[in-house]
């Protein structure tokens, strides 16, 4: 953890040494005072006696003898007053040291069992005492031997190394059992959690604490896998540096004092050893593991496993069953180990604590357990912080911000992927009001999995804080390109505003301009491989767009969510690591495979309603088990965003929704109600695949080529857009202005055609379904110079009229076909527009003639190949694959490349042809 955890570690080691300077002061002063007496003694004669035999052990006749020596008043006066203020230190030592102990170590840790085993702790895990009794030790007195407190640091302040003799394996249970059950019994349940690993026994590790095993209290590990349980450690230590400590603090106890709350609970992990050298790969594991334990609020204690750690380890070594010597009091005392706490009380003790936890769990967490007790007082400035799921009772947290950035979800289908997005998509809602987070929700399967959060004709509601839902666009990828685009545009956007303010990220952009408007955004895509399902221009600038908004969005406050139900399959990452590398939040459903990193397969194990949150790559050490509560059934998610909608909704727009299996209705469309009498008529085709809820028009201005053919046989479609196109033209002419001519040859069409006629004549406008088409033509084409008002030629079928137009009348130059040519060549300019449906590409061609393709500027393609459309797309190889209600727009003078729209629906009423 770098220089913070250096000074963390400075600071323990310090309060350690504090700790045992005390006891130095206690136990040393007399000794201090002994040894300088005797250096003085030394020059005496006497000296070898006294040391040898000792004042305590003295005859009558060794006294005589001395008293006989010349300096015997001069020595005995000086030894009788160093032996005085020995034993005048030793009377008050004892009680210094039992005031000490009884200070650091409250309750539980250092009273005996009768007064607390088999009651529940009510410490909330704030904060912890500074020892924990193991022992006691004697000292000689004047008058009586006196005994003080021996006690350890553990959790926050120190490891605990103990060493045992031969036959002892029962006094070493008994140590550890009763700080365990001292720790247990100081805080409340769910406060401490144990982690067991034994080389040498499979079940029998403290068999007395075997009722909290089917508690989240206590977990045991395989003899043959203490990798599982350091990776596990190692995984903790991680996440809480990059959750906690990123926020200035240096350890989980200045988080626990600054919040005020437990964050995250004590761990002890007991590792049994046999005196074997660990393997130099485990060694290492274990010491990087103990170095940043301690600032994480994990103690190790260690039993008979040598090596060296740098950091704050106290230790115990045994002399026998009774006997052992402890670093914190030094070599030179011996302690009085307390005896093992009776296996009957231990095991109902740590019952109670289990039913106490179990009890306090409630049972399974509904989805109601995930929301906060008020909506919208999180701060996203930093960084996104919700739980999604509970490990027996206690919250697992999704944490998106610089340090993991994306999310990568995996799932198959039915392993419950779209109740995890629920899940997490309300608790960030109920979190952050919708100034702090801005959801755009992108599902590509086939279904309505983000319908509900959008208004509907049952529910009127909507989430406040989705700013676009598309569904059922499995067949629409050019959404999710428009939706990449315009993250592209809204981080180029952000990254101006932060050059502007001299920052770098969102953060400091929010503190600088304090005015702005600047939420995170979260893009959910569900089922996203579909975006780069083909082999073309799609996949390729959706794969660029999506690489760059992966690797720059963290600092701007943009973050994707990317699901799927299978990620190996996506060739266009092949060879380009560039995004997944940057999802380093990785969530894998049950039986999801290549989410997590390769060798770690704690999916497949995973049990249903459960999900494995990774917040390290994937990396098994980073793994967390959550049960994931039901989210996505009926009013369960609803009744959140009701609130959540009574909340918001007057303040915020309702979210624009794209449903692919829907056609758009024209007059629901606001270009269309917004369209006025104008010189410059646009007509209106379809929908655009954008993220606004944009139209697609056509500009008919006196200008040349300015004619609309729509291509392709696929007859339903193209009713629709020449409908469209004539309804939204009559918004924009005033009555009397314009003559709507209408042709239809195919005979199926026509009722759709007529009732075209009568809307046009309701809106006041001339509207007349010619039956001689040649004759019509040739009569405006004579008169072009002439004309008293604007014509729309409406030709359906044009390639069925050709036989009509190419019959030349007796005395005529040019037949109906010429004109038609001269028609499209030189009506527009004089305000004669020709929006005309060849069902062929081939019968186009017929039309216009030689050199006549720049005579159709404008061309909407229905259930025409690509390859075909090139010639009227300025020669561009064009990629169009035809599906049913989509069509391929192209207007040579604005767009570069062809795009796809969608047929605007015809009202009701108009029949199919």
């Amino acid at each position: 953890m770098g220089s913070k955890a250096s000074e963390q570690r400075n600071r323990v080691v310090t309060a350690l040494e504090r700790v045992r300077h005390q006891i130095g002061l206690v136990l040393g002063a007399a000794a201090g005072a002994r040894q300088s007496a005797e250096a003085e003694l030394a020059k005496l004669e006497l000296e070898q006696h006294i040391v040898r035999v000792g004042m305590n052990n003295s005859t009558s006749d060794q006294y005589a003898e001395w008293s006989r020596h010349p300096a015997a008043n001069e020595v005995f006066g000086l030894l009788g007053s160093v032996r005085g203020q020995f034993y005048a230190d030793w009377e008050a030592g004892p009680n210094a040291l039992r005031e000490l102990v009884a200070h650091n170590a409250p309750g539980p840790a250092s009273q005996p069992p009768g007064n607390w085993l088999g009651r529940v702790g009510g410490n909330p895990g704030i904060t912890a005492p500074g020892l924990w009794r193991v022992g006691s030790a004697t000292v000689s007195g004047k008058d009586v031997p006196r005994t003080f407190d021996v006690a350890v640091p553990l959790l926050d302040e120190s490891h605990l190394s103990i060493t045992s003799a031969p036959k002892t394996r029962a006094a070493v249970d008994g140590i550890v059992q009763n700080l365990l059950m001292r720790i247990l019994s100081t805080f409340e349940p769910g406060a401490v959690r144990v982690h067991l690993w034994d080389v040498g026994q499979l079940t029998a590790i403290l068999p007395d604490l075997y009722p909290l095993s089917r508690t989240s209290a206590l977990t045991l590990y395989d003899p043959g896998r203490l990798e599982d349980l350091l990776d596990e450690l190692a995984g903790h230590i991680r996440r809480i540096h990059a959750t906690g400590m990123q926020a200035g603090h240096t350890s989980l106890r200045e988080i626990r004092r600054a919040s005020g709350q437990r964050v995250e609970p004590f761990r002890v992990a007991v590792l049994y050893g046999n005196g074997e050298t660990l393997e130099p790969e485990r060694a290492r594991e274990l010491k990087r593991v103990a170095t940043g334990a301690l600032a994480a609020g994990i103690c190790l204690i260690l039993i008979d496993v040598p090596t060296m750690l740098s950091t704050s380890v106290e230790s115990l070594s045994l002399y026998d069953e009774r006997h052992a010597k402890s670093s914190m009091t030094g070599p030179d005392l011996v302690v009085d180990l307390d005896p093992p706490m009776p296996s009957g009380q231990v095991i109902r003790a740590a019952g109670r604590i289990a039913e106490a936890l179990i009890a306090k769990q409630g049972g399974p967490r509904a989805f109601a357990d995930l929301l906060p007790t008020e909506l919208g007082k999180e701060s996203s400035a930093r960084e996104l912080r919700a739980p999604v799921g509970f490990f027996e009772g206690e919250p697992v947290e999704v944490v998106i911000g610089d340090a993991s950035p994306h999310v990568l979800i995996g799932g198959p289908s039915g392993s419950g992927k779209t109740n995890f997005l629920y899940s997490l998509l309300g608790s960030l809602a109920a979190r952050y009001s919708p100034d702090e987070l801005a959801l755009y929700l992108l599902d590509f399967k086939e279904g309505v999995s983000f319908a509900g959060l959008a208004p509907g004709r049952r529910d009127a509601s909507w989430l406040p804080h989705a700013k676009l839902i598309g569904v059922n666009v499995n067949t629409d990828r050019e959404f999710g390109l428009a939706l990449l685009r315009f993250l592209a545009d809204e981080l180029r956007r952000r990254s101006a505003a932060a050059k502007l303010h001299e920052v770098t990220n969102l953060s400091d952009l929010r503190e600088q301009d304090p005015g702005g408007h600047w939420p995170r955004i979260v893009a959910v895509i569900d089922e996203f491989q579909y975006l780069f399902a083909g082999r073309d221009g799609v996949t390729a600038t959706a794969t660029q767009l999506l690489e760059d908004i992966a690797r720059r969005g963290r600092s701007q406050g943009i973050h994707l969510v990317l699901a799927s139900q299978d990620v190996a399959g996506i060739e266009a990452f092949w060879g380009k690591p560039a995004v997944f590398e940057q999802c380093t939040l990785r969530i894998a459903m049950p039986k999801a495979r290549r989410v997590l990193a390769e060798t770690n397969n704690a999916a497949v194990s995973a049990p249903k309603w459960h999900a494995v949150i990774n917040h390290d790559s994937g990396v098994a050490h980073g793994n967390q088990l959550a049960h994931v509560p039901d989210a996505s059934t009926k009013d369960v998610f609803n009744k959140l965003q009701h609130r959540l909608w009574e909340r918001y909704s007057e303040s915020f727009k309702r979210p624009r929704l794209f449903d692919g299996a829907h056609s758009p209705v024209l007059e629901q469309f606001p270009a269309f109600a917004d369209l006025k009498p104008t010189d410059r008529p646009r007509a209106l085709l379809g929908q655009s695949i954008d993220v606004d809820e944009a139209a697609c028009g056509v500009e008919l201005p006196k200008a040349p080529g300015r004619n609309v053919a729509v291509l392709g046989a696929a007859t339903a479609e193209a009713l629709s857009i020449m409908d469209s196109a004539a309804r939204s033209l009559a918004r924009q002419y005033h009555c009397g202005s314009v003559e709507f001519v209408l042709s239809c040859p195919i005979e199926a069409s026509v009722p759709a055609v007529a009732e075209l006629v009568e809307r046009l004549r309701a809106d006041g406008h001339e509207a007349t379904l010619v039956d001689d088409l040649p004759a019509r033509v040739i009569d405006i084409a004579e008169n072009l110079s002439s004309l008293d008002k604007a014509r729309v030629l409406l030709l359906y079928g044009v390639d069925a009229s050709i036989p009509a137009l190419e019959a030349k009348a007796p005395g005529q130059l040019k037949s109906g076909l010429d004109q038609l040519r001269v028609l499209l060549k030189q009506g527009p300019t004089h305000g004669v527009h020709t929006i005309g449906w060849w069902r062929s590409i081939a019968r186009l061609k017929d039309t216009l003639g030689f050199a006549g393709t720049d005579d159709i500027g404008t061309w909407a393609a229905l259930d025409v190949q690509g390859n075909e459309l090139s010639p009227f797309a300025a020669g561009q190889v064009v990629h169009w694959s035809p599906r049913p209600g989509r069509a391929l727009f192209f207007d040579r003078t604005t767009h570069g490349a062809p795009e796809v729209i969608i047929p605007f629906q015809r009202p009701e009423g108009l029949l199919d042809g």
